[in-house]
């Protein structure tokens, strides 16, 4: 039986702390799907597609590793496909209590056998968020070394100088 589990966010844009955690989980389990999530409330800085394009880049020599987006309701992803788990990094205690508390209520929506796994960050990652290197490079900055690949930044910039 593989086990196949899931990881989810926006990654707008993937971090060096994203990155991390996958590698983590990945040697968890057989298979590893990173489901980006799509909001269609928010505009991400980059499209689906751009994302999936540049995380595929970034694990192309990680067969166990996979790329999908959703939109929806998480459980109705998970359940409809064969995970043995959803993988969560944690940062900071304010991620703990909001994982809790979803981790519990996926509980009751998520088929039986299904688990929440959380991973913890580690130091060098606490400080490392998409918002804080969107907020860095959108005002002309240069995020300090360790947030995101520089082929990630170069983007970042490129994406910024169309927008004017």
């Amino acid at each position: 039986m593989v086990r196949r589990a899931l990881i989810t966010g926006s990654f707008d844009p993937i971090t060096y702390g994203h990155i991390d955690i996958i590698k983590r989980a990945a040697a968890m389990f057989d298979e590893l799907v990173i489901g980006i999530i799509k909001n269609p409330r928010k505009q991400g800085l980059f499209t689906i597609e751009e994302r999936t394009e540049m995380i595929e880049k970034i694990f192309s020599s990680h067969p166990e590793i996979r790329v999908d987006h959703f939109q929806g309701l998480l459980a109705d992803y998970v359940n409809q496909r064969d995970f043995c788990a959803v993988v969560r990094g944690l940062r900071t205690n304010k991620d703990f209590a909001y994982e809790l508390e979803m981790a519990q209520v996926n509980q009751k929506l998520f088929h039986e056998g299904i688990e929440s796994v959380f991973l913890m960050a580690r130091p060098e990652y606490t400080i490392v968020s998409s918002s804080n290197v969107r907020e860095i490079v959108s005002v002309g900055g240069t995020p300090p070394d360790g947030m995101v690949p520089d082929e990630i930044l170069q983007k970042m910039r490129e994406k910024y100088a169309q927008r004017g």
